[in-house]
């Protein structure tokens, strides 16, 4: 279970022809979110086998794996990671929540982020201050705060909303349709849970918000509602 033994075992699964194809689909052009990022082409399922496999695997070699060039192998890092999380100890917990965060820099695309922070951030903050959340929120990094949103569907699940709303409201004149994308999940996400209170809350502030976070809000409402929120949006 080192670096090495589990990049092999990635490199043996390699499909250069999906490779071409995730190399457009996460932007790794000149200039777009993930420039320079390199895939090796292997899809979520497989690589979430290679981190069950090895889910013992120390800090020590996960820290290699999640400096590598390639994409799969920092997911393959973080997934290892969310899975030692699952039973570990609360000081276990605590090192691996300082392990994730310490190495944001390389949690460097969408999907690093989604499928990973709410298990490791999320979870971990359920019952202690969440301060270290605004401060990523506020971050000049788009990923940090990617983590920061994200992280909150935890707290929805619960039937907390107050965090997730703070960051639509500090995040809704973000310059990226990817903060767009993620802050109208997260209001989607509550309406599954209590369509009341999002409803209520698109009443107040519905007209302030990216046509894109807007229309991912309210991907569940009912037609008539979805077109009234996007008419009063249009007014506006």
């Amino acid at each position: 279970m080192t670096a090495g033994f589990i990049l092999n075992e990635l490199l043996s699964i390699a499909n250069p022809e999906k490779a071409t194809f995730l190399q457009r689909f996460f932007k790794t052009g000149p200039g777009q979110y993930a420039e320079g990022d390199v895939f090796l082409g292997i899809v979520v399922p497989l690589v979430r086998n290679v981190a069950k496999a090895n889910r013992q695997t120390p800090l020590a070699e996960l820290e290699q794996l999640i400096e590598s060039e390639y994409h799969e192998a920092r997911l393959c890092a973080l997934l290892i990671l969310a899975e030692q999380f699952k039973k570990a100890t609360p000081d276990e917990r605590k090192t691996l929540f300082a392990f994730y965060l310490d190495h944001t820099t390389r949690i460097n695309n969408w999907d690093l982020v989604d499928v990973t922070c709410p298990h490791v951030v999320g979870t971990y903050l359920i019952d202690k201050d969440r301060s270290i959340l605004y401060r990523l929120a506020e971050s000049r990094n788009l990923w940090e705060q990617r983590i920061a949103v994200v992280s909150t569907i935890v707290f929805i699940r619960r039937g907390e909303f107050r965090d997730t709303l703070a960051f639509v409201e500090l995040l809704k004149g973000h310059p990226h349709d990817l903060m767009h994308k993620a802050l109208g999940w997260m209001l989607r996400e509550i309406g599954k849970k209590d369509r009341h209170t999002l409803t209520e809350w698109l009443e107040a502030h519905a007209t302030e918000l990216p046509r894109t976070t807007l229309r991912y809000a309210i991907e569940h409402y009912p037609e008539p509602q979805r077109l009234y929120f996007l008419k009063k949006k249009r007014e506006c």
